[in-house]
């Protein structure tokens, strides 16, 4: 009976706030908000916005983020799934990479800050020895204008999202059949699985990658670290004008978001277009008989790049821990002269509060998340039919959608009952974009279950829901706990719905973590983005430890 109750609850807690922040949005971006006065549909805030200087800038600063972003991080997991696949390497380097998945932007975000900037670990580990340098370098590298920065940034932290996505629908293909036919006709490893397997491949992810060019042109808080101030990506400028003193600047900022929102669009538009000059050039370069027999050095180059990519996250997280704990650390010394924890315990008091929200509003909204997810998956056992392809549009909607586009009109709904800066209210702003990650993270273990186990259990007169908790569930107890570690680390990385539902005074780890990046301490930025990094690696060791404490003497039963 619950079941039956998963898939409408699942689709208004997904769709609900989306259409009422849209609907919210759409109302202030033409002047109607009664309680500013304006009880009348007007364009001037739209002629207002397109006054705004360098507003062109921002937008296409946006545009190229999102396309860029996609395509670099789109071709790199190509390639490198494309040369590795099935080989020991390709095993190390998941297991490599998969954990960052689980590092929220911002902290990779200044992580990357601190490793690159005319200070950072780079520049001291080169100096003065290759660089002669004494002092930093008069060099603009993060804030950089192109958005250079903040696009390696992003391309460093989606690489893993779309790995993992593209091996979890790698089942779905013929690989190995697919690969030994084209060696057979002459084609090497890459060239066969571009011509042969990705074109399913690719349409397996395809909405990820809708997800990835969304999310990178609307970003905030990387684009806050690491983005240009003159001017500043789109999205970074309208939430500085919602969250001006002046209450009319909201019009602005709303009719901002649609802009926002056309310019996501025009993203998308564009990547259709990309698609189809890309599927041209592959039908002509297979048509053409180029074959690539010997791709050794292009493998290389894949492995290479990959493990560039995750070596740089690491390396940028090393370095945020270093000054957390660091004393005294003049450039172009390469550590510290000593090691101190003062800064944590300076920030200890400080941080006790969002520490705690950032856990109970993370806990709530997981495990909300996985009982939806567990209803849904339980519901289509009973009816036999999958979730169909306008469900998973549905799934993948909060994050196609960008978020400035309804968490402005969403905070305006939640004003307007009374709800704002409440945490049921910012619980549910976090499930919007926790259940997405969850759903897709369980979905596949359960489909993969094998259902004989529960015949069994009904043989023996065990009732449905007795079956599920004592057999299905503990069996996937694994699969579950990695799903809640997904959840968990999403929601502790949300940025902006906090920062907007919050009303600044519900504060998290990372509202907190990108407020002290104007700053400029370090070292306390080391502490709130190091701590931020930490939670959810704590989540996923629990995930880990769990499961092999309770099948230590169940090892059969560990699927």
């Amino acid at each position: 009976m619950l079941a039956r109750l998963g898939p409408p609850a699942t689709v208004l807690l997904l769709a609900g706030p989306i259409a009422f922040g849209l609907a919210g949005t759409l109302l202030l971006a033409f002047g109607y908000l009664p309680a500013l006065g304006g009880s009348e549909p007007t364009l001037a805030h739209f002629g207002a916005l397109l006054a705004r200087p360098a507003l062109a800038h921002s937008a296409l600063l946006s545009l190229a983020a999102g396309l860029v972003s996609a395509l670099v991080s789109l071709a790199i997991v190509m390639a490198f799934v494309a040369a590795w696949a099935g080989t020991r390497a390709f095993a190390r380097v998941q297991h490599l990479v998969s954990p960052l998945l689980a590092v929220p932007h911002a902290a990779a975000a200044f992580g990357l800050a601190f490793l690159i900037a005319p200070s950072g670990m780079l520049a001291r580990l080169a100096s003065p020895a290759l660089t002669g340098w004494e002092r930093p370098p008069d060099l603009l590298i993060v804030h950089d204008p192109l958005g250079l920065t903040m696009t390696a940034g992003l391309i460093a932290k989606e690489i893993p999202f779309l790995l993992l996505v593209t091996l979890a629908a790698l089942p779905q293909v013929r690989l190995a059949e697919t690969r030994a036919l084209a060696a057979s006709l002459g084609y090497g490893r890459v060239a066969g699985f571009v011509y042969g397997v990705w074109p399913q491949l690719y349409r397996q992810i395809r909405l990820a990658v809708f997800a990835v060019i969304a999310f990178a042109s609307s970003v905030v808080d990387v684009a806050a670290i690491l983005g240009p101030t003159t001017p500043a990506p789109l999205a970074v400028r309208l939430v500085s004008w919602m969250n001006d003193p002046d209450l009319s600047m909201r019009y602005l900022a709303s009719a901002g978001a649609l802009l926002q929102l056309a310019v996501t669009a025009a993203a998308l538009g564009l990547w259709l277009g990309i698609e189809r000059l890309a599927a041209a050039l592959r039908d002509a370069a297979a048509a053409a008989g180029l074959r690539l027999r010997r791709d050794a050095a292009l493998r290389g180059a894949a492995l290479g790049t990959m493990l560039l990519a995750a070596a740089v996250v690491a390396a940028g997280l090393a370095t945020l821990a270093l000054w957390s704990v660091a004393g005294l650390w003049l450039f172009p010394d390469a550590l510290p002269q000593r090691f101190t924890l003062a800064s944590w315990t300076a920030s200890a008091p400080h941080i006790a509060r969002p520490l705690w929200v950032t856990l109970a509003v993370a806990a709530t909204a997981t495990a909300l998340a996985v009982v939806l997810a567990v209803l849904c998956l339980r519901r289509e056992d009973e009816t036999g039919r999958r979730a169909g392809r306008l469900a998973l549009v549905l799934i993948y909607l909060p994050l196609i959608v960008p978020q400035v586009a309804f968490l402005f009109g969403l905070q305006l709904f939640f004003v307007a009952t009374g709800t704002d800066a409440g945490f049921g209210a910012l619980v549910l702003a976090h499930l919007v974009f926790v259940m997405p990650y969850v759903f897709l993270s369980l979905s596949d273990p359960w489909r993969a279950f094998d259902r004989r186990y529960e015949a069994v259990a009904a043989g023996l007169g065990k009732p449905r829901l007795t079956s599920l908790l004592a057999v299905r569930l503990p069996m996937l107890a694994r699969a579950v706990l990695t799903a809640a570690a997904v959840g968990f680390a999403v929601s502790v990385g949300q940025y902006l719905p906090t920062l907007l539902i919050g009303a600044g005074r519900l504060t998290t780890v990372t509202t907190e973590a990108v407020a002290l990046a104007a700053g400029g301490n370090r070292r306390v930025i080391g502490v709130y983005a190091f701590l931020q990094m930490l939670l959810p690696a704590a989540g996923f060791l629990v995930a880990t430890l769990v499961p092999a404490l309770l099948f230590r003497h169940r090892r059969a039963m560990r699927v």
